[in-house]
């Protein structure tokens, strides 16, 4: 039976930093507040290679989308928010406002990144395509552009709406090392 969207919701949930996360930020009324990335996609592969559902998740991220106030001091005031709501969770726990990410793109990863409209805007420009996910803190509903057919297939295709070859091809290599039977999609 293929992965469908309340599969990857209800295998994720099943790591209970997951469902700590949605249960104590949901209330937090994040704006366009999401659960995103390899604490989501990760427990797929966990469940096919037989790990426990947060075996190697290395942090836990979460977007939100706040063009209203672009300072670093208004992010670092709802990372703080999130931090002290999350501290006993014992994870790292990363959170970023999508509206401020051109602003330090470049210095951090030498390439330019577009101004961004919205959380799912960042979602969709995850590297590997099929772990362009997110799980929607307000309302659950799961944001999956690619679908989850490679997600399930364990194909690591570069994203077509972010091609960076080089960047792709470490984080592909990244998973791998974890997932040995992941298969890699040659960028072209």
């Amino acid at each position: 039976m293929p992965l469908t969207p309340q599969g990857l919701v209800a295998g994720a949930l099943a790591n209970p930093v997951n469902a700590a996360l949605v249960e104590r930020l949901a209330p937090m009324d994040l704006p366009q507040g999401f659960l995103v990335a390899g604490c989501l996609y990760q427990s797929v592969w966990n469940r096919q290679g037989g790990h426990a559902p947060g075996w190697g998740v290395k942090d836990y991220d979460v977007f939100y989308f706040d063009a209203r106030d672009l300072s670093w001091e208004a992010e670092d005031a709802v990372i703080r928010a999130v931090h002290a709501a999350t501290a006993d969770l014992g994870v790292e726990v990363e959170v970023k406002n999508q509206a401020r990410v051109h602003l330090w793109y470049r210095q951090r990863f030498g390439m330019d990144y577009p101004q961004l409209r919205s959380t799912r805007d960042g979602i969709d420009r995850y590297l590997v395509a099929c772990t362009c996910v997110g799980l929607e803190l307000a309302g659950g509903a799961l944001y999956a552009p690619h679908g989850l057919a490679e997600l399930e297939a364990g194909l690591l295709r570069m994203n077509p709406w972010h091609p960076a070859p080089a960047l792709f091809a470490r984080k592909a290599a990244s998973y791998r090392a974890r997932w040995p039977w992941l298969t890699t999609v040659p960028a072209v």
